[in-house]
């Protein structure tokens, strides 16, 4: 298990206006994604495909705030999202959204901590 935060997510209430909002603030660069209702943030320089391509930054995504995602997440790279959410619950943590594939990347999955704070789980594919 690597542990590096690897990817964060904003939610808003209105999705041109928060895409506006951190171009302008910070130079992220949006690529929405209406057929899966998110938007893909860069915060530096990225290819095609992959990680980022310069050390000390992460790239993200926005989605409508919609249950369970009332504020930002944070998401955490694992080798084995299953067993982590295994230990994770043996913790005093409850999983939220089961472990899901997306596309061809990779899988994700949702979990509560104890204290009630929603962290995002990436299994490379």
């Amino acid at each position: 298990m690597s542990g590096r935060v690897v990817h964060f997510e904003i939610p808003f209430e209105d999705g041109d206006r928060a895409r506006s909002f951190y171009e302008g603030a910070f130079g992220w660069r949006m690529t929405p994604l209406p057929d899966m209702g998110y938007t893909l943030v860069m915060t530096g320089p990225t290819p095609e495909q992959g990680p980022p391509s310069e050390p000390g930054f992460i790239n993200g995504g926005m989605m409508k705030r919609e249950a369970p995602f009332g504020s930002p997440v944070v998401t955490v790279d694992v080798e084995d999202i299953d067993g982590a959410l295994e230990s994770i619950e043996k913790l005093g943590g409850t999983t939220v959204i089961a472990k899901q594939t997306v596309g061809d990347m990779g899988f994700t999955a949702y979990f509560k901590d104890p204290e009630g704070n929603l962290i995002g789980l990436w299994q490379t594919a």
